[in-house]
């Protein structure tokens, strides 16, 4: 398949979105649920109960619908409930393009070494998380990224690698595949006199994959701030941002042909060989490339706007994120919001309400304040949660 193939194919014209939504998940083992069976009706579901009652671990178990590790980033090990045998499973279903369908992924009981993910799409196995692309997408927010404007280079690029996966299932396989390579070519020049043509055949290989990684982190920053400026809106309580790329191959790619691109990187990575070897690690490429935002209506750095704006910017963010999905994917997200709105007032909460239920997609919501969705319980699914135990509320 080539590298563009998912960035590449917008929905059919003409084709509408078809909601992607989970109108059963059954739980087993996992995490605090011995077992637990949620079957939502509506658009917007809330999830409600104190700290620690187990609302984001329902959250967690839909973000495992798609590559990857989930909105936690846990280990499989670390997913399995403590009173189980170490295995795991969830299944949803989703109602999606081709009618229902049943997906399910965990892990076997037994010695921790052996066990691997399972993957089946209506009880069939399939190789990876990746295949559930075809039937659902997710995008998420949790409190964790709250601080993603000032935090590392590293969690941005986490976070915009996660956009591009909503777009393009095969992305993680690349960036996973590009960290293998550089770490091959570092323990090559610890070698004192490393085999030139093994050397060559690295630096090849990790050209390849760091243009392959970089044109889709290219192209969906280029969608993503297209699809923004056409439908910002200055009154909006949740405002718009100006994106772009600090990565030299990113930019690159985005104005000459791929192969030149990856003949000039091979050429930077040969130059470098000396200054790699004494810093212990590869020092130009596109695992150091950072997310810049500005906050669209005032001009200023995210890093230096307040909390309350830099909360709200990312909401924008993620709204816009779930639309670029719905347009390229041809069905509208799944979207997870882990405790979304503790920190609105209330004008700024009704005001997500209506944007959320007017994205179309099925919506997720934690929160431990009932109050703070009285004015969903006409047009949501509110849904009481103690430890180990979710029913109607």
């Amino acid at each position: 398949m080539p590298i563009q193939h998912a960035i590449d194919q917008p929905a059919p014209i003409g084709r509408q979105p078809i909601q992607g939504r989970v109108t059963r998940i059954q739980l087993s083992r996992f995490r605090s649920y011995a077992a637990g069976d949620l079957r939502p009706e509506a658009s917007l579901v809330a999830l409600v109960g104190p700290n620690g009652a187990g609302k984001t671990n329902v959250l967690e178990a839909l973000s495992l619908l798609t590559p990857g590790r989930g909105l936690r980033r846990a280990t499989l090990s670390e997913i399995a409930s403590d009173q189980g045998d170490g295995g795991w499973a969830l299944n949803a279903t989703v109602e999606a393009a081709y009618g229902e369908t049943m997906l399910g992924t965990g892990i076997e009981g037994g010695e921790e070494e052996a066990r691997t993910r399972i993957c089946r799409i209506d009880r069939v196995p399939v190789g990876s998380a990746a295949a559930f692309a075809e039937h659902i997408r997710v995008v998420w927010l949790t409190p964790a990224m709250d601080g993603l404007f000032l935090g590392s280079g590293g969690e941005r690029r986490r976070f915009l690698d996660r956009l591009v996966l909503a777009v393009d299932a095969e992305h993680g396989s690349r960036v996973n595949a590009l960290e293998r390579s550089l770490r091959a070519r570092n323990r090559l020049l610890e070698e004192p006199a490393p085999d030139p043509a093994w050397l060559e055949a690295v630096e090849h290989e990790t050209a390849e994959l760091a243009v392959a990684v970089a044109a889709a982190r290219a192209e969906t920053v280029r969608r993503l701030a297209g699809l923004i400026e056409a439908t910002k809106d200055p009154a909006s309580p949740f405002p718009w941002a100006a994106l772009a790329l600090d990565g030299a191959v990113e930019n690159a790619v985005l104005e000459r042909p791929a192969l030149e691109v990856e003949d000039d990187y091979r050429a930077v990575l040969r130059a470098n060989r000396n200054r790699d070897r004494a810093a212990g690690r590869t020092t130009e490429g596109p695992h150091l490339t950072d997310l810049q935002a500005v906050h669209g209506p005032s001009g200023s750095p995210a890093e230096r706007c307040s909390t309350g704006q830099q909360k709200a910017l990312l909401v924008g963010l993620v709204l816009a994120h779930a639309r670029l999905v719905a347009e390229m994917a041809g069905f509208t997200p799944l979207v997870l919001l882990d405790e979304v709105a503790a920190h609105l007032d209330p004008e700024r909460r009704a005001a997500l309400y209506d944007a959320l239920e007017a994205l179309g997609a099925q919506v997720w919501m934690t929160g431990a304040d009932p109050q703070a969705f009285d004015s969903l319980r006409t047009r949501a699914d509110i849904f009481a949660v103690v430890p180990g135990t979710i029913s109607r509320a």
